[in-house]
């Protein structure tokens, strides 16, 4: 006897995936949060000095509340992936986080290849800047 995907335990599975590899991305930012620092742009992030001025007007949070609430929008969306009702609107959301974080992954290889970047910063943005395509992609087709 043979098994046969069908098209929904296909999409079932891509979703339980992609779930997973949010779910173990968010816990991350909580687990061990300067991993995820790099990736926000400075202009993102507030000054913690004494007079508390932002340095731009997006400067809204600090980059540990960055970290933290992207975190919470993975787990949301991990969720949000696993349940049939949701999935579509939930995969949208996905498909923008992630494009949205391409801004965070293109400043930190840009400030990589500034005269502060390393060669460790140099490999590790170069590796992960591309890594959001087929990210982008996965959480698109699970729109469909």
């Amino acid at each position: 006897m043979s098994f046969r995907w069908s098209a929904r335990a296909t999409k079932n599975a891509s979703a339980i995936g992609l779930s997973a590899l949010l779910l173990g991305s968010a816990m991350k930012h909580f687990r061990t949060p300067g991993f995820y620092y790099p990736v926000v742009p400075d202009y993102l992030c507030r000054r913690d000095e004494p007079a508390g001025q932002p340095n731009g007007p997006l400067a809204l949070m600090s980059r540990e509340e960055w970290v933290a609430s992207s975190g919470l929008l993975e787990a949301t969306a991990a969720f949000g992936l696993l349940i049939p009702a949701t999935r579509k609107v939930a995969a949208d959301a996905t498909t923008a986080m992630f494009t949205v974080f391409l801004a965070g992954h293109i400043d930190a290889l840009l400030r990589a290849y500034g005269p502060d970047g390393t060669p460790a910063q140099r490999r590790i943005h170069t590796l992960r800047l591309p890594l959001q395509v087929p990210l982008i992609l996965w959480s698109r087709s699970l729109r469909k």
